[in-house]
């Protein structure tokens, strides 16, 4: 069982435990890292532990090759190697349960907090940092873009309703095509403006790409998954295969910013909403 990558080091955790807890607390989140480091200790007791069986099988195998004439101490080294492995199969077992214990912690722990994040409940707290452009002001009542496309007639929420079910939509004519005017707006300002990378990127991953980009176990009731024997999911946003372009990769700073960019469907049940 090898354990995945996560927003905090768990060497940290050991050595940092009252800030990593303060600074959790901030964003709502109580943790027993008492818990999960006295787990940790057994684990690294353990794999101590699976490390000497290993050394100590070696050299009783190596023995055995070189005792070629010695009856009785091949018959000795023969029965210590069973008894090794024995210990090796159990302490393996430990191990691997463990880790799996451990790996269940580490993925639900959130990313930890910048200090000048302010302290805040919800969003009525928020600290205003900088006003781009100036509101417009209208003269005329205005209406979201749901009531403005049902009025015009370009939103079909009935059809969409019989094909799909509740919460999908329709659009046509004028509405498409401001749709896809505006997909394409935003990619060629980003492109061309500001030096993003476009990519053209699968819509379906794997479990471990949604791990390393903390959708999963955290958000896992709001993620599609494929009934299948392949380890698919729906992507919940573009930010998931574009994140996992640098996976398991080691970046230097002066590589630094990598800015990618791509339009997805955007596939979450968000089921709390």
């Amino acid at each position: 069982y090898r354990l995945s990558i996560y927003m905090l080091d768990p060497k940290r955790i050991r050595t940092d435990k009252n800030y990593i807890t303060k600074n959790l607390a901030r964003r709502g989140v109580k943790l027993n890292l008492d818990e999960v480091i006295e787990i940790d200790a057994q684990r690294r007791q353990l794999q101590s532990d699976l490390d000497n069986l290993r050394a100590e099988k070696n050299r009783v195998s190596r023995g055995i090759g070189l005792a070629k004439s010695e009856t009785n101490e091949i018959s000795e080294s023969k029965s210590r190697m069973r008894e090794l492995n024995k210990y090796l199969k159990n302490t393996e077992k430990e191990l691997n349960q463990l880790l799996e214990q451990l790996n269940v912690f580490y993925l639900s722990f959130p990313n930890l907090l910048h200090d000048s994040v302010p302290d805040g409940d919800d969003e009525s707290m928020n600290q205003e940092i900088r006003v781009v452009g100036e509101p417009r002001i209208f003269d005329f009542k205005i209406k979201d873009h749901v009531k403005l496309g049902q009025d015009l007639g370009l939103f079909d929420f009935e059809t969409a309703a019989k094909i799909s079910g509740s919460r999908f939509a329709i659009f046509k004519q004028d509405f498409a095509r401001l749709h896809r005017a505006l997909i394409q707006f935003m990619i060629d300002v980003h492109t061309q403006e500001n030096d993003y990378i476009e990519y053209y990127v699968p819509s379906l991953v794997k479990s471990s790409s949604l791990e390393g980009t903390g959708n999963l176990p955290k958000f896992k009731d709001d993620l599609f998954k494929i009934d299948s024997e392949d380890d698919f999911y729906l992507i919940p946003t573009a930010e998931v295969p574009l994140t996992n372009l640098v996976r398991d990769k080691i970046l230097h700073s002066d590589e630094l910013p990598k800015k990618f960019i791509a339009h997805t469907p955007c596939y979450r049940s968000e089921a709390g909403s």
